[in-house]
This record gives structure tokens, sequence and C-alpha cells, in this order.
């Protein structure tokens, strides 16, 4: 039940000491907001990092190179070369495989457009290739499997060389380009997902694998090979087994981990998360050592209210107050300054992350995104906050209970 006199006595008590209260509020203000502030910069930040990373979490790269150990009558420094029989293989053998996209590279090739022209990176791909390599494509398509089926001269070019080759107001869907005086017909355009990020997808052009193997006389070779494993398999794993069988089928000793170079982007992805764990971590243990600071801080000022308050306290216990109802009025302010402090943080640490998303630029060379906190998480720690500003009002509400009403009312 809703006592109106004790809070209207617990009202006069903190409008009699303003400086105290308002103290007393700064003191836990100052680590909610402080908490809320490093965990919106720290989701801010992790969003950034996160939002760059333009691959699937369980991907993994292969590519060929030197052979460092003699087998079966080859000598070390034998160049690896996969073809496509290796792709045919890694199908069949690793039943977790998700997408496998063979890959080869013309390097810096030489792309005309009746009189503009440039160098680019070409690029033979599989439909596969942007599933693990993920890219924006604002206008028209990537390479699909009828293209690669029917060999077909389309290509998908990077937003860069759109601007160097095409001009500003030309639509170059549908248009041919010149790769070393081979012809493909423009089916795309590849633009960075942020702005500022995903620099070589700007200037790189991709047709279909095939039609690269059969037009730049490639025969059946493959450069190398990106892929991803399914969403409920380990790819640290998948990834041993994938690279004893490329040994296996291009005789390579089964100890020499430097013939075939591969990546795994799910190593990477963990680093990042768990350098972000560590960090919110970090967040964490200076929030809630500032907010016990408060809280400690609440915890002295009511020893203080009691102390001063010792004569009135034994006069209501000489008059029949009961040490429950004490307790409860000591508690009762302790929780109402501590959750009034913890509820202007809140609101003034929202109010700032909201103002900071708004000034932060999208995009860019920040690793930033718009700052957050979830609510539920904010919401846990006022409530943690506002049990700790009973528990910190438990040893002084204590204290007043024990007063001897005689010795009190003598006190000067």
């Amino acid at each position: 039940m809703f006592d109106y006199d004790k809070w209207q006595e617990i009202l006069l008590t903190i409008r009699k000491n303003k400086l105290r209260t308002f103290l007393t509020l700064l003191g836990i203000s100052c680590g909610m907001f402080i908490l809320i502030l490093l965990l919106g910069l720290s989701n801010s930040f992790r969003q950034g990092v996160m939002q760059d990373f333009n691959f699937t979490t369980n991907a993994g790269f292969l590519w060929g190179r030197r052979s460092t150990i003699s087998y079966h009558g080859f000598q070390p420094g034998r160049r690896i070369q996969f073809d496509n029989s290796d792709t045919r293989l890694l199908w069949s053998r690793i039943p977790e495989m998700k997408y496998l996209a063979a890959r080869n590279s013309l390097g810096d090739a030489l792309v005309v457009r009746q009189n503009a022209s440039s160098t680019f990176e070409v690029y033979g791909d599989y439909p596969d290739f942007n599933k693990i390599e993920i890219k924006e494509i604002p206008i028209g398509r990537f390479i699909n499997q009828k293209d690669i089926e029917d060999y077909r001269k389309v290509a998908v070019i990077g937003a860069g060389v759109q601007k160097i080759l095409f001009d500003e107001d030309e639509d170059p869907i549908g248009e041919y380009i010149s790769i070393r005086k081979v012809n493909f017909q423009v089916v795309g355009i590849i633009k960075p997902s942020r702005e500022g990020g995903d620099e070589d997808s700007e200037s790189s052009i991709h047709v279909p694998f095939t039609t690269f193997q059969r037009a730049f006389n490639y025969g059946d070779r493959v450069g190398w090979y990106g892929y991803s494993v399914a969403d409920d398999a380990d790819l640290s794993e998948i990834e041993p087994k994938i690279l004893a069988l490329l040994r296996e089928k291009n005789d390579v000793h089964p100890l020499d981990e430097d013939a075939i170079g591969h990546f795994n982007l799910q190593a990477e992805f963990d680093e990042i998360n768990g350098l972000f764990d560590g960090l919110e971590s970090f967040t964490w243990f200076v929030g809630i050592a500032l907010l016990i600071a408060g809280l400690l801080g609440v915890s002295n000022i009511m020893l203080i209210i009691v102390k001063e308050r010792t004569k009135e306290i034994g006069i209501r216990k000489s008059l029949g107050a009961t040490p429950r109802s004490i307790v409860a009025l000591v508690l009762h302010e302790s929780v109402f300054l501590t959750m009034i402090g913890g509820y202007f943080a809140l609101v003034l640490g929202l109010i700032l992350l909201e103002v900071v998303g708004i000034i932060l630029p999208e995009g860019g060379d920040m690793p930033f995104s718009a700052p957050y906190v979830n609510p539920w998480v904010v919401l846990g720690a006022l409530g943690i906050l506002v049990i700790g500003g009973g528990l910190a009002g438990l040893i002084p509400a204590r204290k007043a209970a024990a007063i001897n009403p005689i010795e009190a009312i003598n006190t000067e």
C-alpha cells in the first residue's frame, strides 16, 4: 500500500539537502551513463567492422603453391596446378560443401569500349562466388548457371569500370566491351557495399568461368577456389579433409603443408568476434565498477542521513515505530535515489547515442555504424542498479533499526 506520509517525508528530506542529493544522484548517474555510452560505442564499432566483412563467415580459399617435399618421384619446387577434375572431386567427396567456386584471373588486362580503354582485373567466376564473397549489384545481375553451361560471353563490371568506359548518362546494360579482343556483353554492375569500401570490386570485371577458360586458352586450369561449408558444419574440421584430399589427388606429400595455400575466414571471424567479446567484457567491468562506486556513495550518504536523524529515529521508536518501519523508511529513500539517478542517466545516454548516430556519417572509411544498445540489456542494468540501491541502503537501515531510543533522544 502506498504510504503518502512516508514519501512526503522522503521528499522533504531530499529538498532540505539539495546539494547532497545532487552529488549522490551524480555519482549514480555517472556509472550508468558511462556504461550505456561504452556499450553503444562498442556495438557501433562491432557493427561497423562486421558490415565491411563481405564474406560468409564459414568460407575459405585454396590455391596451389610449390611443393617442398619430394613425393612419388616428384622433386620439391613443383608447381601445384588445380584443374576441373579437382572441382568435381571436391563436390563428390566433401558432402558438407555448400558452395564451391573455381576462379581464374587474367590480372590487369586491356579492356576497350569504342574510344575508351584501360586495364582492369578480369576474373572467370562461377555464380557461387557471389555467395561467398558478397557483392552489391544495383543494376542488372551476376553470372548465372545458364551462362556457365552455354559458354556465354557476358560480363559483370565494377562501378569504376563503368565510369571509365561509359558516359555518365549512358546505360551500360546490353552494351559490349572487348577484353583482349574478345567481345563480352555487359549484364550487371558491381558496386561497393559501403562508400569508401570494397575498392577492388569497382575496378574488376567478372565473366563466366567456362567462357574464361575457352576464350583465353586456359584449358581446364583453375587458379584458386572459394568455398563455403554447410551452416551446421565446422570449417575447422572440414578444411583438413579438403587439404588432405587435394594433396592426395595432386601427388603432394601428406606432411607438405606449404604446397597448397589456404585461408580460413571462420578463424578470422572468430578472432574478430573474440576481440569484440573481450571489449564488451571490459566495458561491463568498467561500467559495473563505476556503478558499485556510485552505490557505495549512496550507502555512505545514507549512513550520514541516519546519523543526522538519530534523535528523530529515537523519538519514532519511543512512540511505537517498529524496527521494520525504520528499515523500510531508509530503504525506500535509498532505492528512490538510485532509481532516479539511473533513469536520468538512461535517458541522457540514449539521447546522446541518438545524436551521435545522426551526426556520424554513413559509409566512408570510419569503421563505425549508428550506435545502439539492446533495450533489454539497458532495462536489466537499471533493474540491477535498483536492487543494488536496496542493498546499499541495507546496512544504514539495519543500523537505524538498532538505535536505542533513550540514547538517541539524549544525543546532542
